[in-house]
């Protein structure tokens, strides 16, 4: 089977990249070792990030309609209500986004499995394809291209491949790509979907450790469900029981709820909390996207936001590169770019976690990381504004025209006022045209696909030859 891009794994990173490629038209294949998408809850929380991806994307109504907000944490002991407690700081987190330009409130709750669900319909409306039951067992270069090879001796051949497959990346096994890091917490911990009779859905339900040092279990209502995702861990040295049986004793021993009134145990996990970085996101032909090139504590809900800004990273890279003329040179600059990026938001979910970090402006949004140190980042302007090349491109309305609505899609966007001299009469095929804002400062401003900008100048003095190295002609 011959094909532009092999994507392996169809969790969200894989999905997100196969939507990604296919609006762009490239020709792309997700393969899938499981049966059927991943069933569990595990990374529930979409920052707004994460949200204005997926309204480029083409989901963000499906998502909106499918989940919902966080609710207020709820401790208790001894079966009695003690308090309310503040699962973020609001008042930062809010100040934050209205300091960003930005359009929708977080972090917005909905299950893994469900944002799956929502990505592959989307991939399958674009003609994409998943292959389920496909298990990938290596791969081979040469400089025509990849051949994944798979169990049962099929092969796969593409020009690219990604490995989207987890922490456990088979893909980067192959590679001999290893990965640095550290254990988070000696605590094993449970996450685990249940339903529970008679519990309100009102709060995320706390059941802090009878003793000091003991072991904290929680039960927060799933957004647009009716289940609770179980999260609890355990002394360490632990073996973690994630049989129904096992799940609804640890339920009934630290709580007030009955194990009979567990009624439904739907999926069930153990891990140890650690984090680790991949010392390379690119060997050759292949990129390394999501868990197969991060693993996070879920502590701050980092990990799968990070996870799809990378194959949003790397979506129009490879467009450009297979279908836009631009040079494959281009496609270095994913690694230069997510992996500080998840240098970064490794060592913030790791403080989350350990509480040195609170949950406020710096985990409710990752709208300030930027790419200002890419060579992709041009500035020219001789006083840069608030704005500045390798910044998000924030949200804005100008005469009325919103500017998400101009950048949503897979081109370029140019922000010029009227009767900017030196421009072309006609903007190459890819790039459209759109106000500049007030907040961003003076200038012009050439936004690259995923919302960022790539050139910034007080003229269309250098914009040409910028365009022409991102295959803009």
């Amino acid at each position: 089977m011959h094909t532009d891009v092999v994507i392996v794994g169809a969790g969200p990173t894989g999905l997100a990249l196969g939507v990604d490629l296919a609006r762009r038209g490239v020709d792309a294949l997700v393969v899938e070792r499981g049966e059927a998408l991943f069933p569990g809850s595990r990374g529930k929380g979409l920052q707004p990030r994460t949200m204005e991806v997926f309204d480029d994307l083409g989901i963000l109504d499906e998502v909106l309609a499918s989940g919902g907000t966080y609710p207020v944490g709820m401790i208790w002991k001894d079966g009695r209500r003690m308090g309310e407690h503040q699962m973020f700081d609001a008042e930062e987190a809010q100040q934050a986004q209205e300091e960003s330009g930005l359009p929708y409130t977080g972090p917005w709750m909905l299950p893994q499995w469900r944002t799956q669900e929502i990505l592959r319909e989307r991939l399958e409306e674009l003609g994409g394809r998943i292959v389920f039951g496909r298990e990938v067992t290596g791969v081979e270069q040469d400089a025509e291209g990849v051949t994944v090879l798979c169990a049962h001796g099929s092969e796969l051949r593409a020009r690219y491949a990604v490995a989207a497959d987890g922490g456990r990346s088979v893909l980067r096994r192959a590679l001999g790509v290893a990965m640095s890091g550290e254990t988070v917490d000696p605590k094993p911990a449970l996450v685990a979907d249940v339903r529970i009779a008679g519990l309100d859905r009102d709060n995320w339900h706390l059941f802090p450790p009878a003793t000091e040092g003991g072991d904290l279990l929680a039960l927060c209502p799933l957004a647009g469900t009716d289940d609770f995702q179980l999260m609890a861990n355990f002394a360490e040295g632990t073996e973690v029981d994630v049989s129904a049986d096992g799940v609804r004793k640890v339920i009934a021993a630290r709580t007030h709820i009955a194990a009979d009134d567990v009624t439904d145990v739907l999926w069930a996990s153990d891990f140890q909390p650690r984090m680790a970085l991949a010392d390379r996101f690119r060997v050759g032909r292949v990129f390394l996207a999501g868990d197969a090139a991060h693993v996070h504590s879920p502590a701050g809900g980092q990990g799968l936001n990070t996870s799809i800004q990378d194959a949003y990273n790397l979506g129009w890279k490879l467009g450009a590169v297979l279908r836009g003329g631009a040079p494959e040179t281009l496609l270095d600059t994913y690694e230069e770019e997510r992996r500080p990026i998840a240098a970064d938001v490794l060592s913030l979910s790791t403080g989350v976690h350990r509480g040195e970090v609170r949950r406020g402006k710096d985990t409710t949004g990752q709208l300030g990381l930027n790419y200002r140190e890419s060579s992709l980042a041009a500035e020219t302007r001789q006083e840069p504004g608030a704005v500045r090349a390798g910044d998000r491109a924030p949200d804005a309305v100008v005469d009325g025209v919103r500017l998400f609505d101009v950048f949503r899609g897979p081109h370029w966007t140019l922000l010029a006022p009227e009767g900017t001299s030196g421009l072309p009469r006609r903007l190459p095929d890819g790039v459209r045209r759109g106000p500049v804002p007030a907040s961003y400062g003076s200038g012009l401003f050439l936004v690259r696909p995923d919302g960022y900008v790539g050139w910034a100048g007080d003229t269309a003095k250098g914009l040409k030859e910028y365009g022409a190295r991102m295959g803009l002609r």
